[in-house]
């Protein structure tokens, strides 16, 4: 799970572009690095995916728990319990409690995510 309080500055992941439906079939096509010969020129492209998506993983669980947190709100009709939001995100309960109170803390403090 992500830190709550993030003091370094956010990175900007490399472009992740969609490959082609054709590609994808390719179970060993990835981001057309299999194409690339020189091993300076893959270690470099390799290691802007790696890095592009670890940001998207970290952005994509605060997300997560900003989701959890608004669906657990008390003040929606609708409200969900921690069991239920588990059971749809194929979390543990106590995952999904620190994941609703992880959203809570970015939802008060950090209004860029919203």
């Amino acid at each position: 799970m992500a830190e709550p309080e993030r003091t370094e500055r956010r990175l900007r992941p490399a472009p992740l572009l969609f490959e082609p439906s054709e590609a994808v079939a390719d179970p060993e096509h990835f981001f057309d690095l299999e194409s690339i010969e020189d091993p300076q020129e893959l270690l470099a492209r390799a290691t802007e995916l790696t890095l592009a998506f670890r940001a998207a993983q970290e952005r994509a669980v605060e997300f997560q728990a900003l989701a959890a947190a608004q669906l657990a709100d008390p003040r929606r009709f609708d409200r969900l319990t921690p069991g239920a939001i588990a059971e749809r995100a194929e979390w543990t309960e106590d995952y999904a409690r620190k994941m609703i109170e992880f959203g809570e803390t970015l939802q008060h403090g950090r209004a860029d995510l919203a």
